[in-house]
């Protein structure tokens, strides 16, 4: 007589149980040791561009579709893998790639024992809540430590710095008017950066003043009611595209929206997608984005 099947016993199930088993888990926890930068998966955006600052190429990353929407630059090489959502990875691919790391960030996806149990990894925090681009910067030294390219990531800050006191200059001249950083959420809602965002660490080292004094979360942002933008009277407002542009037409053609002050007053541009919650790469990007709109500007 056969034995019955058991129908939940889905041979992608059969995979990941395996995959999680204790047995396998010490297993790769013992290989933690040799990584090979070339099967290196990211699950979350932030170690994406860590790993890209290294001059390291992902084995695999999440969401690659919106990470050409959100995230724009840096351009992620071809023949990267999708992995799956950032929320949820496929846990049966990531068995399959038999990656030599996994890196996210922390807090967001799978536990770290879930993912412990099929690679070894690390994940790194975004942001303390005051200071995300000071944290990525460490991050980045920490990351190369793991892979052993130290000198790398000193090339890199060094040339961040340089970046940054380069585009210095050009923003002298804006006086004190302050700058609103935003993105549309959808038909009533916005999203904006506060004090405490990593665009404004870049602002604050050329001395821009942030337009939104408004509550803000932990990773420096905030989505509100677009009509609350209209207590903003004398600000330049930069507006982040991530492939909106029919709902900002929407949102573009009603009253609320014309009687704004930045509108009225021709101080509203649209820009290219940088991804918020990034690292210095995304620092690097936004330089160049603030610079194109209001480098040299009075």
């Amino acid at each position: 007589m056969r034995e019955p099947i058991i129908p939940s016993l889905t041979r992608r199930r059969l995979l990941t149980a395996m995959a999680l088993s204790p047995l396998l888990w010490h297993a790769a926890k013992s290989k933690a040791a040799s990584v090979d930068p070339h099967r290196i998966v990211a699950l979350e955006w932030l170690p994406v561009e860590l790993l890209l600052a290294l001059g390291v190429t992902p084995y695999g990353v999440a969401d690659v579709p919106n990470y050409k929407l959100w995230v724009n630059e840096p351009v992620l090489p071809d023949g990267v893998i999708d992995v799956g959502l950032r929320t949820e990875p496929n846990l049966e691919l990531l068995i399959q790639m038999k990656p030599s790391m996994i890196i996210w960030s922390t807090g967001y996806g799978p536990s770290a024992e879930t993912l412990a149990r099929i690679a070894p990894g690390r994940g790194f925090n975004f942001s303390d809540g005051k200071h995300p681009l000071t944290l990525a910067k460490r991050s980045l030294v920490e990351l190369a430590d793991l892979l052993d390219l130290g000198p790398q990531a000193q090339r890199h800050l060094a040339h961040f710095d340089e970046t940054l006191e380069r585009y210095a200059p050009r923003f002298k001249a804006r006086g004190d008017r302050p700058v609103l950083m935003m993105c549309t959420m959808d038909e009533r809602h916005v999203l904006v950066l506060g004090d405490n965002s990593l665009f404004q660490q870049v602002f604050d080292h050329w001395g821009v003043k942030n337009a939104w004094h408004g509550e803000t979360n932990f990773w420096g942002s905030m989505v509100v009611g677009i009509e609350r933008l209209a207590t903003i009277k004398d600000a330049d407002v930069i507006c982040f595209e991530h492939g909106d542009d029919a709902l900002y037409q929407r949102v573009a053609a009603t009253p609320l929206w014309q009687a704004m002050p930045f509108i009225r007053q021709h101080r509203f541009q649209r820009v290219p997608a940088a991804w918020f919650y990034g690292g210095t790469l995304a620092a690097m990007h936004f330089c160049r984005i603030a610079d194109r709109a209001l480098g040299g500007k009075a």
